[in-house]
């Protein structure tokens, strides 16, 4: 193995280092925190009508795109990649849920349409 390898490999395993298990544990149980307040929602806060589904649908979509962020950036190690890379996913990222919100958006008008 050339010094050259080594280097890399030691430059690689230390970019990582920060992902701990303590660390694993702690981004588990924030997608778990974020997962049960998603079925709070569903399950008791919309059925019993306390929150209406025009103001469940985007806590829906914002509370997905947050645990979608915290499994990127710490399983899939975006967090730890230069920021223009960190820019190349986030920016059409940015785009598509504004693409989401329209087209929900256009789904209610069309809904209203036939009734």
């Amino acid at each position: 193995m050339s010094s050259e390898t080594q280097h890399t490999d030691h430059h690689d395993h230390a970019e990582h280092e920060t992902m701990t298990r303590k660390k694993i544990w702690q981004v588990f149980f924030i997608l778990l925190g974020i997962t049960v307040v998603e079925f709070i929602v569903a399950l008791v806060l919309v059925p019993k009508g306390i929150l209406p589904l025009s103001f469940a649908n985007p806590i829906y979509i914002g509370l997905t795109i947050w645990k979608a962020f915290w499994i990127v950036a710490y399983f899939m190690h975006l967090k730890f990649e230069k920021p223009g890379l960190m820019y190349s996913l986030g920016i059409p990222v940015i785009f598509i849920v504004g693409l989401i919100l329209v087209l929900t958006n256009e789904s209610h008008h069309w809904v209203d349409l036939r009734l």
